[in-house]
């Protein structure tokens, strides 16, 4: 007869236990107060909702991450979200339907049907920032300021800041007049930078304009990458010099405030390219092999709740954030209190609770293992003293 682990969870799905979970809680806190004080505010979306406007219109990847079922009071199908930002997308469009520039942000739990990445969790955390309403090149520069300021908030340094525009493989490729299934081969092998999988399938395309696309894979790099972008697409394919112009003033923008940033250039960054309409950015600290934040701009989203707004914004996993901090200093002791009815000892453990002290009630007269001090009774006072170390767990 087979036995059932009955305390195993499903891989990649993990418990958050009380040492990280208070540190996940802070920095949750911390960072959704800096959001507020850049005038961000906070809204909390739905675990589930209907498939119908959950994914609609979103691409194949964001399907296949959601687990799907049946509700029971209607019959249709629900997903239990991978992403909150379409859900904050619906929000701006539909519940709030504002006028003018709308700044939102959230935090909470998203579940994935399988890992994006080898090291990635199944069961992010997700918190982040959204922009709507305008669509010039300082909003995106605000988005990218304010994920670099969670980076900063939390204490990492050496980051490194990714930069590429999908404005610019769409232009190459509409040249190309590539599309179907041959657009989805070509640009499977972009991604993995694989220039055989690529001479492969520009095969029956116009040699220069297959060269053009196969160069992509090693535009890659410092500034001097957009000075050869240039130079590349300046006579073929004009229109896409309007992304590496926005590539160059994003970069310029940022430097002013934080001109020791490494900013590294990918033009052939293209993620989240069936759901993002321009600028897309990450964010890497060394030692790291994922990226710790990203984001990008999507206009076009909002058009399927009925109200296309330009929109940009980006997101981080609370708990890949707090797996790269040091180990927290140990916190302050509790205080032990005896398991009594008086309302003098209750009114000096509301005070000390109200003064962000831990009181713990010795339930079984033992102390508990956090405790190194005790409310002691004198006189018709309850004092804190020091709890004796024969009395400590």
């Amino acid at each position: 007869m087979s036995t059932v682990d009955h305390w195993q969870l499903p891989d990649g799905v993990e418990e958050v236990l009380p040492a990280q979970a208070e540190a996940v809680e802070a920095l949750r806190r911390g960072l959704l107060d800096l959001y507020r004080s850049w005038g961000y505010r906070l809204v909390i979306p739905p675990l589930m909702e209907f498939t119908e406007s959950l994914l609609v219109g979103l691409g194949e990847d964001l399907d296949l991450l959601t687990f799907k079922l049946t509700d029971q009071l209607s019959g249709r199908t629900l997903g239990i979200r991978a992403d909150i930002t379409p859900q904050v997308a619906r929000i701006d469009a539909h519940s709030l339907a504002e006028d003018g520039v709308t700044r939102l942000c959230y935090a909470g739990s998203t579940l994935h049907t399988r890992p994006k990445s080898l090291l990635a969790s199944r069961s992010p955390i997700q918190l982040g920032a959204e922009l709507y309403g305008d669509d010039s090149l300082g909003a995106d520069v605000e988005i990218v300021r304010l994920m670099l300021a969670t980076l900063e908030s939390v204490g990492l340094t050496g980051v490194t800041l990714d930069l590429g525009h999908v404005g610019i493989y769409e232009a190459v490729l509409a040249k190309a007049g590539l599309g179907g299934d041959k657009e989805k081969t070509v640009f499977d092998a972009l991604q993995r930078k694989s220039v055989p999988d690529l001479r492969l399938a520009l095969a029956d395309v116009e040699p220069t304009i297959a060269a053009l696309i196969i160069a992509l894979v090693d535009l890659h790099g410092d500034e001097a990458v957009l000075h050869e972008a240039r130079e590349l697409f300046a006579e073929t394919v004009p229109d896409a010099l309007a992304g590496v112009d926005a590539l160059q003033e994003v970069a310029c923008d940022i430097r002013r405030q934080l001109p020791d940033l490494d900013i590294y250039f990918d033009l052939a960054e293209l993620r989240g390219y069936h759901y993002h309409t321009g600028l897309v950015f990450a964010a890497y600290v060394a030692g790291s092999g994922q990226a710790l934040a990203n984001g990008g701009r999507y206009n076009d989203v909002g058009a399927v709740y009925g109200r296309a707004r330009p929109a940009t914004g980006f997101n981080t996993d609370l708990k890949a954030l707090v797996a790269l901090l040091p180990p927290a200093p140990p916190s302050a002791g509790a205080i032990s209190i005896p398991d009594v009815d008086d309302p003098v000892l209750d009114q000096q453990v509301r005070e000390l609770r109200a003064a962000g002290e831990v009181v713990i009630n010795s339930l079984s007269s033992t102390p508990d293992p956090r405790c190194d001090r005790e409310l002691v009774e004198q006189g018709e006072q309850w004092l804190v003293q020091p709890l004796p170390a024969d009395d400590r767990a």
